[in-house]
C-alpha cells in the first residue's frame, strides 16, 4: 500500500492526495474499502437493508472515514486527531441506531423521545461540521440559512413567513425518515453517484486516463495549438466516466497544464483551458457527473430523453472551446506537437480498446432501459472482469488458449442478462482465485483494492454534501420555502422571461458557489425548476438551464472551485484563471438561453420556431446559428482570424453573436446580415493586406 505526503498539493481539495502514512492511515485506508464494498453489496442486492438504513450507513461511512483523514491531511495535532475520531465514533453509532432502532423509529415518526432529539442533535451538527472542513463555509451557511428559517422563519413578514415549528418537529423532520440529511440527495449518493465514482475509478487505475491522453494527442497533438486541444479533448473524454469536474482538473491538468505553457500558452490561458474543459466533462454522455440519472430520476423520464437533451450542447461547448484554443494558438503563433514524438492513436486504442468495452456496455444498458443503478453495478462488474481477466490471460500460453480463456470470459460476462448478477459474482470470485497464485495477478488485486479506496476518497466532498444539502430540500418540503420564491421568478418573468431566466442565472452561480455540481443542481433544480416551467419552459429544458449553470458557478470568480484547482499546477492565480475561463466557456452561458426560447437545440419539441418550419429544419437551424454566435464571440474575444482584429471589427463580431442569440424573426434577419458584413469586410481587408 503506498502513501502520498500528509499535506495536499491543492489547498482547495484537501483529499487531492493519496492516504496519510502511518497507522492512522492505515485504518482509514481500510475503511474506505470497506465503504467501497459495502456500496457494491447493496447496491447488487447482495446484501439487502431498507432504503433508510442503507441512508444510515453510507452517511455513518462519510462520517467516519471524513472527519479522522481531514484532521490527517491537514497535518493536525493530536487532540485535533482526536477529538476527529470522537466525531467519526459519534457518527457510527447514529448510525447503528437507525439500523437498531428503525421499526420503533418508525411507529413513533411525528412523536419523537428525547434519546431521537438528541441523536438528531448529533446527526445535524456532524454533518454540518463535516461539510464544513470539507468543502468550507458555503453550502454550511446557506443550510444554515435554510434551518434558522424553518426555526424562526414564522417571525419575517408576510409572504416570507410560515405557520411556525417548534424544534423537535424540525429535527425529527431533518434527522430521521426520508427528508433531510437523509433524503432524496443521500439516496442518490448512495446508490447512484458513488457507484458511478467507483466505475471511474477502476477504470482510472486499468489505464483509461493513458488511453484517452494517447488517443488524444495522436489525433490533434499535431494540429495548431495542439497542447491545448489535447487538453479539450482528453478532458471530455474523461468527463464521459468521471463524476467530478474538479477531479478531472487535478488528474488530466497534471500532463496538459505544464504541456500547453511548455508551448507558449500563458500560465492562465492555459488554467483556463482545462477547468474550462473538465468542468464541460460534466455535461458530457453518459454519466453527465451523475447528475443524468438524478435528473431522470427527479423528472420521471427515461435516461435516454436527458442524454438527448444534453448531446448537442455538450458537443457545441467543446467545439467552442476547441474554437477558442485555435484562435489563441493562431494569435501567439503556435505551432503543435512534431508527429514524430506522438503516440499513434490507433495503437493505443489497439492496446487498450478493451478498456472501452464496459463503457460500452454501461451505455447500451442505459439506452436499453434498464436503471442506472443496475447498468451502474453491471458496469463496474464487467470494468473488474476485464481488471482481473487481462492479468489471468498474461499468465497463460500466447494463442489458442487466451482466445479460449476470453471467449469464456466473454461468454460468462453476457450470462447476467439470462441468469443474473451472481453469474458476474462468481466469474469475479473465481478471476479473484487465479490472481492470487501468481505474483503478478497479486499486484492487479492491490490495484483493485486501491481503486476501492480511492473510490470512497473521491466520494466523501459529494457525499457530505449531498447529506447537507437534504436540510435545505427538508426545509422547502416542510415549510414551502420555493413557492416563495417561485412565486417571485413567475412574478418578474411575466414581465420578462429574459429577467426572469437571468435571476435564475444568478441564483444557480450564487448557490453554486463552493458546492458540488450534483447537490447544486439538486437546490436549484427545487427552486427554480417549478418557477421556469409555469412560465411555459420545457420541463427538461427548466432542468437543464439550472444545471448548465450550476456547473458553470465553478468557472465564475469569486469561487470558481475548478479554477483554484488549476491554479497550482498552472501556477498562476486561481482569479486570473477564472477570468481566461469564463471568456473559453462562453458556449455555456449561450447555449441554455438559446433553448429556453428554441427547445430544438435540445432536441425537445415545441416553441414558435419548430411550429412553423418543422422540427427537423428547426434543429438544423438553431444549431448553425449557435455554431455561428459562439463562433463570433470566439473571434471577438481572442481578437484573431487568420489576423488581428481592430476593436471595431471585434465590436461588430460581438453584436453580430448577440443578435443570432436572441430568438425573435427580426433579430434572427439583424444578425445573419451582420454576420454577412463582418464576412465580407473581413475578405476585403485580407486581400487589401495581400
Amino acid at each position: 500500500m503506498t502513501h502520498a505526503a500528509t499535506t495536499s498539493p491543492n489547498p482547495h481539495d484537501p483529499l487531492a492526495a493519496g492516504f496519510p502514512p502511518g497507522w492512522e492511515g492505515r485504518v482509514l485506508f481500510w475503511i474506505a474499502v470497506a465503504f467501497s464494498v459495502f456500496q457494491i453489496l447493496t447496491a447488487a442486492h447482495l446484501v439487502d437493508f431498507a432504503s433508510q438504513v442503507t441512508r444510515a450507513f453510507h452517511v455513518g461511512f462519510l462520517m467516519l472515514l471524513g472527519f479522522p483523514i481531514l484532521a490527517l491531511m491537514r497535518g493536525a495535532g493530536a487532540p485535533v486527531r482526536a477529538l476527529a475520531w470522537a466525531a467519526a465514533a459519534v457518527g457510527v453509532v447514529i448510525a447503528l441506531y437507525q439500523w437498531w432502532d428503525f421499526v420503533p423509529l418508525l411507529m413513533r415518526a411525528g412523536d419523537p423521545l428525547p434519546r431521537d432529539i438528541a441523536f438528531g442533535v448529533a446527526a445535524l451538527v456532524l454533518v454540518f461540521a463535516a461539510a464544513w472542513a470539507m468543502m468550507g463555509p458555503a453550502l454550511p451557511i446557506i443550510a444554515g440559512s435554510f434551518l434558522a428559517y424553518c426555526l424562526w422563519g414564522e417571525h419575517l413578514p408576510s409572504p416570507l413567513n410560515h405557520r411556525g415549528y417548534d424544534v423537535s418537529q424540525v429535527i425529527d423532520h431533518m434527522a430521521y425518515g426520508t427528508e433531510g440529511i437523509y433524503g432524496i440527495p443521500t439516496y442518490v449518493s448512495s446508490t447512484f453517484i458513488f457507484l458511478f465514482i467507483l466505475f471511474g475509478a477502476f477504470l482510472e487505475k486499468a489505464g483509461m486516463i493513458k488511453l484517452f491522453t494517447d488517443v488524444s494527442m495522436g489525433l490533434v497533438g499535431h494540429k495548431q495549438g495542439g497542447p491545448a486541444k489535447v487538453s479539450v479533448l482528453s478532458s471530455g473524454l474523461m468527463g464521459t466516466i468521471s463524476g467530478s469536474g474538479v477531479a478531472n482538473v487535478v488528474t488530466t491538468g497534471q500532463f496538459t497544464i505544464p504541456l500547453m505553457k511548455r508551448f507558449g500558452y500563458s500560465p492562465a490561458f492555459a488554467g483556463g483551458v482545462e477547468a474550462t474543459a473538465s468542468m464541460g466533462g460534466q455535461l458530457m454522455p453518459p454519466v453527465m457527473g451523475a447528475v443524468a440519472f438524478i435528473m431522470a430520476e427527479t423528472l420521471g423520464v427515461e435516461y435516454v430523453e436527458v442524454v438527448q437533451a444534453a448531446v448537442i450542447p455538450a458537443i457545441l461547448y467543446f467545439a467552442a472551446a476547441f474554437w477558442m484554443v485555435h484562435l489563441e494558438a493562431g494569435r501567439m503563433g503556435l505551432q503543435g506537437l512534431s508527429k514524430a514524438e506522438l503516440p499513434s492513436p490507433m495503437a493505443a486504442l489497439k492496446e487498450g480498446w478493451h478498456l472501452i468495452l464496459p463503457l460500452g456496455v454501461l451505455v447500451w444498458l442505459l439506452f436499453s432501459g434498464y436503471t442506472p443503478l443496475f447498468a451502474g453495478t453491471i458496469g463496474l462488474g464487467l470494468t473488474v472482469m476485464l481488471i482481473l481477466g487481462a492479468s489471468v490471460a498474461l499468465g497463460l500460453p500466447a494463442g489458442v488458449i487466451r482466445y479460449i480463456f476470453w471467449i469464456g470470459l466473454g461468454l460468462a460476462a453476457g450470462a447476467f442478462l439470462q441468469f443474473g448478477i451472481w453469474v458476474v459474482v462468481g466469474a469475479i470470485a473465481l478471476l479473484i482465485a487465479a490472481n492470487a497464485i501468481r505474483k503478478g495477478g497479486r499486484a492487479t488485486l492491490l490495484i483493485c483494492r486501491d481503486a476501492l479506496a480511492d473510490g470512497a476518497k473521491t466520494a466523501l466532498p459529494v457525499g457530505i454534501a449531498c447529506a447537507l444539502v437534504g436540510v435545505i430540500i427538508g426545509t422547502m418540503t416542510l415549510t414551502g420555502a420555493a413557492n416563495t420564491f417561485g412565486q417571485f421568478i413567475v412574478g418578474v418573468g411575466e414581465k420578462s422571461l429574459f429577467l426572469s431566466l437571468i435571476l435564475t442565472m444568478v441564483t444557480c452561480i450564487v448557490l453554486g458557489m463552493g458546492i458540488p455540481t450534483i447537490p447544486n443542481y439538486i437546490i436549484t433544480s427545487s427552486i427554480a425548476g417549478p418557477a421556469l416551467l409555469e412560465l411555459g419552459v420545457p420541463l427538461i429544458i427548466s432542468h437543464m438551464f439550472v444545471f448548465y449553470f450550476g456547473i458553470l458557478a465553478d468557472l465564475t470568480p469569486p469561487v470558481a472551485l475548478a479554477c483554484f484547482a488549476a491554479a497550482p499546477i498552472a501556477k498562476e492565480r486561481g482569479l486570473t484563471i477564472s477570468i481566461q475561463a469564463v471568456k473559453v466557456a462562453a458556449a455555456g452561458f449561450v447555449i441554455p438561453f438559446m433553448a429556453v426560447y428554441t427547445p430544438a437545440l435540445m432536441l425537445q419539441d415545441g416553441g414558435p420556431l419548430a411550429q412553423s418550419i418543422g422540427y427537423v429544419p428547426a434543429v438544423v437551424y438553431i444549431v448553425v446559428k449557435a455554431a455561428l454566435a459562439i463562433g463570433l464571440w470566439g473571434v471577438a474575444v481572442i481578437g484573431w482570424l487568420g489576423r488581428p482584429l481592430a476593436m471595431w471589427q471585434r465590436g461588430l463580431a460581438v453584436l453580430a453573436a448577440g443578435t443570432l442569440v436572441a430568438a425573435l424573426p427580426a433579430t434572427d434577419i439583424i444578425g445573419f446580415a451582420l454576420v454577412a458584413v463582418f464576412a465580407a469586410q473581413h475578405l476585403l481587408r485580407g486581400r487589401a493586406v495581400a
